[in-house]
This record gives C-alpha cells, structure tokens and sequence, in this order.
C-alpha cells in the first residue's frame, strides 16, 4: 500500500491550522484547538477511525468557536483528500450507525470526489463546554465539501455531549471502513475509472 499521509496548514487573518494526517494509523493523536470539547471529539475522531492525527489550531477564540472548527474541518478534508490520491482500490461507500447512551449518530459516506452534505436531527443543548452545539454539523458539511465525500448525517437523543461524539465516532468509523483497500479492486470503484 502507498503512503496515505498528507500534511496540510491553513492560514487566514482569523486562524493558523496545522494538520498532519495518516489514514492508515493507530488512532494516535495530539490535539491542540483551544477548544476543549473539539479536542476531545478530534481525539475520539483519530481514536475510532485508527487515524494518525495532528492538530494545531490558533483562532480568534475572543469573538466565538465558528471560525476555529470551520477552518480545522476545511484543513482535514484537505489532509483526506491529499491522502487518499486518485482513491484506487478503496471500498469508497460505507455506513454506520453508532450508539452513545440514549444517542445516535447515523453516517452514510461516499468517498466520491463529490461533495454533498445532508443532515437530519437536532441538538438537545446549545453549547457543549466551549463549543457551540450547531458547529458539530457546520464541521461535517465543511468536512465534506474540502475531502470530497457524499455525507449523509443523522442524530436523535437527549444529549448534546452524546449526540455530538456518536456523530463524530460514526463518522470516524464510516470513514474508516470507506478508505479501506480492497485487495480484489486495483482499479476505481467506478464504472468511470476515475473519482
């Protein structure tokens, strides 16, 4: 298997990014965003999914979380979509539906070089610690968009702590399984031979 790293900065008047990224990791991560909740689902993310992450975030925290998750979401479909190349020989679609407590988070993924995003659900609590609940789906959709990835999205429960780290985790695990290779493909899994 080639190497499927990427390393990926971002700099922009209102955040710095650095973002080193191994999808064929262990889960080992280092998290940096001054967010503490984002830390600890980019942790969960790295974690579940067996990505090797890195993370260094500086934003203008003193105004609010929006520009600091958008830019390290928009930063790692970029490091995803390095990584992954012309995507020969991955599963490209898979789906996962993972529970935390009375939550669920539900991802349906298609690794196709074509962003779209839709969601269905809402949050239970505004804010989560530092982080605003609706930038959970706002870090999705940029996600989506800068990696290329058809996602579709899902969440019910009680808890916003809970919804949002079952949506990370599922995304985690669906995008695990959908980069896999496949060692019967060594083509595209496209009847266009290109994605």
């Amino acid at each position: 298997m080639s190497d499927r790293t990427a390393a990926v900065t971002r700099e922009t008047a209102e955040t710095t990014i650095e973002i080193t990224l191994d999808v064929d990791g262990d889960g080992d991560s280092t998290v940096e965003t001054g967010i503490g909740f984002f830390d600890h689902m980019l942790d969960s993310f790295a974690r579940h999914g067996l990505f090797d992450l890195t993370v260094r975030a500086d934003g203008d925290l003193h105004i609010d979380d929006h520009h600091s998750v958008e830019d390290v979401a928009i930063t790692l479909g970029e490091a995803f979509d390095e990584a992954l190349g012309d995507r020969r020989a991955i599963r490209r679609f898979a789906d996962r539906k993972v529970p935390l407590d009375e939550a669920v988070g539900d991802i349906v993924v298609d690794v196709s070089g074509r962003p779209l995003f839709r969601f269905d659900g809402e949050f239970s609590q505004e804010r989560v610690g530092d982080m605003t609940s609706h930038m959970a789906k706002h870090f999705l959709r940029s996600l989506a968009m800068n990696a290329g990835l058809t996602l579709h999205a899902g969440v019910y429960g009680e808890n916003a702590h809970h919804e949002i780290e079952a949506l990370f985790k599922a995304t985690a695990r669906a995008l695990d399984d959908a980069t896999q290779i496949d060692d019967r493909r060594s083509d595209v899994a496209s009847t266009k031979e290109s994605l």
